[in-house]
């Protein structure tokens, strides 16, 4: 069956391809990108992301808002409302003892922009950079401000964002997954942060690695004792077997379906993969530059430098992981605030790195890069000690490529750094703004289910037009 665009658009309804279309339609015109073009809402400024999440929330005013009057009234006790106290306690004031950052910020770059001595290599790229110092989200403990970040809802299963990404760009590349998360957490939402959820299964992220490995490579399903073409014969067996029971079981088609697809990707992906993976072929300025030549930056930096590479290979989603699998992950400094030097310490040089080799490549253009985690932490001491609780209602998060204002600040939370006052985006809006820049409009890019027309951002979100260029 063939569908020419007019026929492609009426049949989608809301303007998006694989909204139950995309079982009846050629995988050839979701896959090539002349193609999903063709199908794309608006022109886009961006083909791909790359999602730097920093898992457990980095303190806004320990690295990119700076807020002098926390070292002049340090060590003060106000009234704030507490997000945490009220949902524990039904409290709306509470007292907190203010407390000043133990890094000193600077300002770099023609922007001017100010960075904490946290980050002095990602200070280096501010002018790269387009900061949203107002955000805020729902959620107050990790696991349902993860899944918000993630699936922009946590009160039930929905895609991830990068399913949706890939729902309705499609693959660009045949021989490569669409959407990869590398080093993903088990906790926190788990799988549901790079799964599809209702969506058709094809469009659920592959995982590479774990949190607590630095081995990033793939298991080759190849056996060297047996031939290549018996290798082959076995798959068509398979792929034919699964057909048939594709045809009799219309009520797991989507699974089947993508099981059916994966066996076949695995089968490209063997010659494909190790090449794309084997970062030995990089030269030692590059892989000095990703920090690889050093203990304590290696592990994030190997996993950037494998990101670029999957974003040269024409993946459109890829998340980028720094987190561990506890209940407390990384960021997450209740009472030990100056751990964040060890963690900004492993990610700084190797996201820099990352920067500037996509700037180097021309690759930064259509790419976005998004660093920031679930929230951010408040200005004062929790229960009077040396670490930061929680903090939903004013973070920052920045973005690089893809069409944004470079060396810009968006919006400004309050003198201390706690509430976002103006300039304010949500994550809904942030969720938005970057399907906008890929070419999708974010209130069309809907699939039916249950009855209904879901969206990455339900019946909330605006695009910040603001912050682009």
């Amino acid at each position: 069956m063939t569908f020419d665009r007019r026929s492609f658009l009426q049949a989608s309804a809301t303007g998006m391809g694989a909204c139950g279309f995309g079982s009846l339609a050629s995988t050839a015109l979701f896959s090539k990108q002349a193609n999903a073009e063709e199908a794309l809402h608006h022109t886009p400024r961006a083909k791909r992301v790359i999602f730097l999440f920093m898992q457990g929330g980095v303190s806004q005013v320990d690295s990119f808002d700076y807020k002098p009057i926390l070292a002049k009234r340090d060590g003060e006790t106000i009234a704030f409302d507490d997000a945490r106290t009220l949902a524990k306690t039904g409290m709306l004031a509470s007292e907190h003892r203010l407390m000043k950052s133990p890094w000193k910020f600077n300002k770099y770059g023609e922007s001017g922009r100010y960075v904490s001595d946290l980050f002095p290599e990602m200070a280096g790229q501010v002018d790269d950079m387009c900061m949203l110092h107002g955000m805020h989200t729902e959620g107050v403990a990790h696991g349902p401000a993860t899944l918000f970040l993630h699936c922009g809802a946590f009160n039930f299963v929905r895609p991830s964002v990068g399913s949706w990404v890939l729902y309705g760009l499609g693959r660009e590349n045949e021989d490569l997954p669409g959407f990869v998360t590398i080093a993903p957490s088990i906790g926190n939402g788990g799988p549901r942060n790079y799964g599809a959820a209702f969506l058709p299964a094809k469009f659920q992220g592959t995982r590479i690695g774990s949190p607590g490995s630095s081995a990033l490579s793939l298991k080759s399903l190849t056996r060297d004792d047996i031939p290549a073409e018996a290798q082959l014969r076995q798959r068509e067996l398979l792929r034919s077997l699964n057909a048939a029971q594709l045809d009799s079981r219309a009520f797991v088609s989507s699974e089947l379906d993508a099981a059916m697809r994966s066996y076949d990707l695995a089968g490209r992906m063997q010659a494909t993969a190790p090449e794309l993976m084997d970062l030995s072929t990089e030269s030692q300025h590059t892989l000095a530059s990703y920090g690889i030549d050093n203990p304590k930056t290696e592990n994030y930096g190997r996993r950037c430098l494998l990101a670029r590479r999957l974003a040269e290979a024409g993946v459109r989603f890829i998340q980028v992981n720094y987190g561990d699998n506890s209940a407390n992950p990384a960021w997450d400094q209740h009472s030990n605030l100056p751990k964040h030097a060890d963690h900004a310490l492993a990610v700084d040089k190797p996201i820099a790195g990352l920067l500037a080799d996509l700037k180097q490549r021309g690759l930064l253009e259509d790419t976005i890069v998004w660093w920031g985690g679930e929230f951010g932490r408040t200005p004062y001491a929790q229960a009077n000690g040396t670490g930061r609780d929680h903090n939903p209602g004013g973070f920052t998060v920045w973005l690089a490529g893809g069409g944004f204002k470079p060396g810009m600040s968006h919006g400004r939370t309050d003198e201390f750094g706690f509430q976002g006052v103006s300039g304010k985006v949500h994550m809904h809006d942030l969720h938005a703004t970057i399907l906008h820049q890929l070419g999708l409009d974010h209130e069309r890019l809907t699939f039916r289910h249950a009855g209904r027309d879901f969206r990455l951002t339900d019946v909330h979100g605006r695009v910040v037009s603001e912050v682009l260029s």
